[in-house]
C-alpha cells in the first residue's frame, strides 16, 4: 500500500476512535449549548450600552459588532483545541515515550485527535449554537463569501492547532510549563480578536498584532466572513487576506516542526 494512503487510513482510524470516545461524554460538550449563548448574551448587553445613542464605533455598527462576536463564538467552537493541555501531561507523566517510540510522529497522532473531537463538537456544539444566534438573538451570520470563508475557518483551524501544540512542546524544557502555558493562551485570545476586535487597539498595537500568528486563529476567518478586513490601516481583500493567512500558517507549521525535533532530543522519559 501506498504509504501516504497508508497514512490516511491510520489518521482516519485514529479520528473515528477519539469521535467514539467522547461520544461516550457527549454531555461535557453539550454544556457549550448553555455557556456560550450566555456569554453571548453578557456580550449582547453590554455593546448595547456602549453604542446607546452612538451609530457607529470605529467604523462598525451594533448590529455588526454583534455578527463579529456570534461568527467569532461560532469559529471558536470548531477550532477549539487542547493540544497544549495534553501533550503537557504526556510529558510530565512519561507517557510520551510510548508515542517516541511510534512510526507516526506525535503532532499527526494529535492532529488527528483534533479532527474526530471536532467532527462530533461540529454537531453537539457548533451546529445547535449558530442556530441559537440566528433564530434567538437574530444574528447575521450569512457568509459574505462561503468559498473564501470556508476556506479561512479550515486554516484557522490548523493555526490553533499549532500554537497550541508549539505551546504544549514548552513541556521538554520546563518542569512545569501549567502557568507559562495559561499567560500564553490568554494573551492568545486577546491577540487574537476573541474579546475585542483587534481594530479597537491603539493603532502602535495593531501594527505589533498584524505582524503576530494569532490574528489567524480568530480575527482573520471572522473578518472574511463578513466580507470585509482591515487592520493597522491596511485593507486586503478577501483573496489577500486569506493568501497571508496561509503564509502564515505554513511558517508557523515549519516552526512547529523544527520545535518537535528539538524537543525529541531532550525527552528523557521522566515519570516512566
Amino acid at each position: 500500500m501506498n504509504p501516504a494512503v497508508h497514512l490516511w487510513h491510520a489518521v482516519r482510524a485514529i479520528g473515528f476512535a477519539t469521535y467514539k470516545e467522547w461520544a461516550a461524554y457527549r454531555s461535557h460538550m453539550a454544556v457549550s449549548l448553555l455557556v456560550g449563548p450566555v456569554y453571548f448574551l453578557v456580550q449582547y448587553m453590554i455593546w448595547h450600552a456602549i453604542y446607546e445613542g452612538k451609530d457607529t464605533i470605529n467604523g462598525l455598527t451594533l448590529a455588526q459588532m454583534l455578527s463579529y462576536f456570534g461568527i467569532a463564538a461560532v469559529v471558536n467552537y470548531f477550532t477549539f483545541d487542547f493540544a497544549d493541555w495534553n501533550l503537557q501531561m504526556l510529558v510530565r507523566t512519561g507517557k510520551f515515550v510510548t508515542f517516541a517510540l511510534r512510526p507516526m510522529p506525535h503532532w499527526l497522532f494529535a492532529l488527528a485527535q483534533k479532527l474526530g473531537h471536532r467532527s462530533l463538537g461540529f454537531a453537539i456544539e457548533c451546529a445547535p449554537v449558530f442556530l441559537i444566534f440566528l433564530f434567538v438573538f437574530h444574528i447575521d451570520l450569512k457568509p459574505a463569501a462561503p468559498g473564501w470563508a470556508a476556506i479561512s475557518i479550515a486554516l484557522s483551524f490548523l493555526m490553533n492547532f499549532m500554537v497550541n501544540y508549539c505551546v504544549g512542546l514548552t513541556a521538554f524544557w520546563l518542569v512545569r510549563a501549567e502557568g507559562v502555558r495559561r499567560v500564553f493562551l490568554l494573551l492568545k485570545d486577546i491577540s487574537a480578536g476573541l474579546f475585542v476586535p483587534l481594530s479597537f487597539f491603539p493603532g502602535w498595537a495593531q501594527h505589533v498584532l498584524f505582524y503576530l500568528p494569532f490574528q489567524f486563529i480568530t480575527y482573520v476567518p471572522t473578518r472574511v466572513y463578513v466580507g470585509k478586513y482591515e487592520l493597522a490601516g491596511m485593507h486586503l481583500s478577501l483573496p489577500g487576506v486569506v493568501g497571508l493567512q496561509a503564509g502564515a500558517t505554513a511558517l508557523v507549521a515549519g516552526l512547529m516542526l523544527l520545535l518537535y525535533r528539538q524537543a525529541l532530543r531532550r525527552f528523557t522519559g521522566v515519570g516512566v
